[in-house]
């Protein structure tokens, strides 16, 4: 099969799979087969269905540093998924791409990159950096919410005003907002789960939507130079709203460049524990399945952490 028709069938199964499966993942799928596809014009292979030889010599190639362990997995995944998609033979399965995936692990190890943790010291210096115009309260607002509620940069960007409910306490005289994540990533049948904010998230985010008058739609919006307010947000303005603050708020340059999006994710799950919360109540409170990828982030904590 030649590149272009390889590349027309990738397009249909992107189209096919939309909506069965996440947005980000569906974008992986694409970046990653493309870069594929390019490395079989340029080594005259077929794309697809490709051969289990073409595969192993790709990650062999794949493996000369300038790419991480996790990356390369997800490579595979995809091509591997596109294939059988398609009702084609997984070349993935085979022996010599196995072998070559064991090549590849012994020379870059399985760690994947660490993400810097925005724990609540590092919060608040950033909430003081944020400013009072009308975009620090945006920016006061998202990262309220974020540490709050351990949401994923996906789930943050999704969150609905009208899925946000008042509680309020007569005896203590305050309030309280909750707002229904209605999907998560381990969530995709939509069943929904409410989210409970502090009573500083609480306040923020209550300053924001009477600053904007928003009770419909995407909370976190774009705001332009002359302060109009825009569609919501994309998933990667989030690590770029994290980094902007943490600059400002003199944090380290190195930590800086390793925030992300889920930055305010693993420095909440790691606050958590230092309070003595269990890790299955840590892991419900950030809607993970997995105890795996909770272990990564409590293993970042520093000795003295513990």
């Amino acid at each position: 099969m030649n590149i272009h028709i390889a590349s027309d069938i990738l397009s249909q199964t992107l189209q096919r799979i939309e909506g069965a499966y996440a947005p980000a993942t569906i974008r992986a799928f694409k970046a990653d087969f493309n870069t594929f596809i390019a490395y079989c014009q340029e080594h005259q292979a077929a794309p697809l269905p490709t051969n289990p030889s073409v595969v192993s010599k790709y990650i062999d190639s794949l493996s000369d540093g300038k790419f991480t362990s996790a990356y390369i997995r997800r490579i595979l995944v995809s091509i591997s998924t596109v294939h059988k998609l398609n009702r084609f033979e997984d070349p993935t399965k085979d022996c010599d791409v196995q072998l070559a995936m064991r090549r590849m692990h012994r020379k870059l190890g399985r760690s994947s990159k660490q993400v810097a943790a925005i724990t609540k010291d590092m919060l608040q210096k950033m909430l003081l950096a944020a400013g009072d115009d009308l975009r620090g309260i945006r920016d006061k607002a998202l990262l309220q919410v974020a540490y709050d509620t351990l949401c994923r940069r996906s789930e943050l960007v999704d969150l609905m005003a009208q899925d946000i409910v008042k509680n309020i306490s007569i005896t203590q005289q305050r309030f309280c907002l909750s707002i229904k994540l209605r999907k998560s990533k381990t969530d995709q049948n939509s069943q929904g789960k409410w989210l409970h904010l502090s009573e500083s998230g609480s306040a923020a985010l209550q300053e924001w939507l009477i600053a904007v008058e928003i009770s419909e739609g995407p909370i976190f919006r774009g705001i332009d130079r002359g302060n109009k307010i825009g569609e919501k947000l994309g998933c990667g303005q989030i690590a770029r709203i994290y980094k902007k603050l943490a600059n400002k708020a003199q944090i380290n340059c190195d930590t800086i460049k390793s925030i992300s999006g889920h930055s305010m994710r693993v420095g909440a799950a790691q606050d958590l524990l230092r309070e003595g919360v269990s890790l299955p109540n840590i892991m419900n409170r950030g809607r993970w399945s997995k105890t795996d990828t909770v272990m990564r982030y409590v293993e970042q904590m520093a000795p003295a952490d513990h």
